[in-house]
């Protein structure tokens, strides 16, 4: 039974999963975008959005905590110095999705997730 488990299970173990968000949110944080499927992007939301919240105060706790989900040094300074300083008046809401269609291969429903542009 799943009575109180929420979130997505992706077919992976808790560590794959996180394995799993932590490189999506690198990418997202140094590409500005990326695309994956919809399930993905919707469980990459709340983790890349919690750690821009970190980036915005940019004390060195809520650094070193971001550091262990964020694990390149050049991210985590783009994070801290550019992202962090740039939503530090919007109170929350730093990414979007949108639906981009079908994958070819399997059917998958896509998404593009980005960062919003203040």
């Amino acid at each position: 039974m799943r009575h109180r488990k929420a979130g997505r299970q992706l077919r992976r173990t808790s560590e794959q999963k996180l394995a799993l968000m932590r490189n999506l949110a690198q990418s997202l944080i140094e590409h500005g975008a990326i695309e994956t499927t919809e399930a993905k992007a919707k469980e990459l939301r709340p983790f890349v959005e919690k750690l821009i919240t970190k980036a915005r105060s940019g004390t060195l706790h809520d650094r070193r905590h971001a550091v262990r989900h964020v694990q390149k040094r050049e991210t985590a300074d783009k994070l801290f110095q550019e992202i962090g300083p740039k939503f530090a008046r919007r109170p929350g809401g730093y990414t979007r999705i949108l639906k981009t269609g079908h994958r070819k291969g399997d059917g998958a429903e896509m998404a593009r997730i980005e960062l919003v542009q203040e």
